[in-house]
């Protein structure tokens, strides 16, 4: 999940990220350092103890050098694989342009339980956030819930956050309590209304992860089908997001490509294919086989129920009928 919200931030172009990490903190810098996207600068820093969003970012501004008077800084939680690059890049416009102290990212939900409300003045601007927990009856009518997805002026939020306290109901430092002590002290807020509130649909169990990948596989093969790749049936057809596909590759139902695979011109997949970072030469024509690290060859040919031994290579134009 991380990995696909630094993804979208290297499409920001951000100066920098910085992860802050808590629970399990060895082994998640140990896969988003092995994972991540090599262009992308990651720093990490442990939130030794968890007390709250609000403690988390101020861990984070912690770490950094002095700001300049023009810095921004766009606060993302890691559980949002589905947030699109679009949509981060439209709330810094907005804030940037609108030249808010804070702009926050905000969707309308036909059932909001469990969202922090966002609360407006009479004359529709931005004055605060409430958590659910800490909602009014009143409060909790409201629609308009916060994705905890903010653009801050960096000079302007490391005070604010000096003004936290953790008298709520999780006893917590809430970073959404910074909009109120901006929206306070005077300053301008501002906020971006999702079309899709698909997008910054948290994953907390796994009902909720398997809902998360199968839109993300719908993107995926939306994407691909839109540059030329034939997919027979895309429901049943799996391609990860590192995965690379040539002009006229034909996917049959239930092809399942994970990994560094790429998959080259002309090439035509049989039902049930597992491919796992493999390298597929052009025009080359396999069944229902299974392989792991394989290297096949250009117009090379595997039939069908064929499973390849591990790091096998097929040599161009070669058939392959039992192995």
């Amino acid at each position: 999940m991380l990995l696909h919200v630094i993804g979208a931030l290297r499409e920001l172009r951000v100066d920098r990220v910085v992860v802050v990490v808590g629970h399990k903190a060895d082994e998640v810098i140990k896969t988003v350092t092995e994972l991540a996207p090599a262009e992308v600068q990651i720093e990490f820093v442990v939130q030794e103890v968890q007390q709250g969003t609000g403690d988390a970012v101020a861990v984070a501004l912690a770490s950094m050098e002095a700001p300049l008077d023009d810095d921004d800084v766009v606060v993302v939680p890691g559980d949002t694989p589905l947030l699109q690059p679009s949509s981060l890049t439209r709330l810094v416009d907005l804030h940037r342009s609108s030249q808010s102290a804070a702009t926050l990212l905000t969707a309308s939900l036909d059932d909001p339980s469990g969202y922090g409300r966002i609360v407006r003045s009479k004359d529709g601007r931005v004055i605060g956030v409430v958590e659910h927990g800490d909602a009014t009856d009143a409060q909790r009518d409201i629609r308009e819930v916060n994705t905890s997805i903010y653009c801050f002026r960096r000079s302007l939020l490391a005070p604010a956050l000096r003004r936290l306290s953790p008298s709520n109901a999780q006893g917590e430092y809430y970073l959404t309590d910074v909009v109120g002590v901006l929206a306070d002290a005077g300053h301008r807020l501002d906020s971006l209304i999702l079309d899709d509130p698909t997008e910054v649909a948290g994953v907390n169990d796994r009902a909720q992860l398997a809902s998360a990948e199968a839109v993300l596989r719908r993107r995926i093969n939306d994407a691909w089908m839109r540059h030329g790749v034939t997919m027979q049936d895309p429901d049943s057809t799996y391609v990860d997001v590192d995965v690379v596909l040539g002009h006229d590759v034909t996917l049959r139902p239930g092809v399942v490509l994970r990994g560094d695979t790429r998959i080259d011109d002309g090439c035509v997949l049989g039902p049930g294919c597992v491919l796992d970072d493999c390298q597929v030469g052009p025009a080359a024509r396999l069944g229902m086989v299974t392989a792991e690290r394989a290297t096949i060859g250009e117009g090379a040919m595997i039939g069908s129920f064929v499973h390849l031994p591990l790091g096998a290579s097929v040599p161009p134009n070669a058939r392959v009928e039992t192995v």
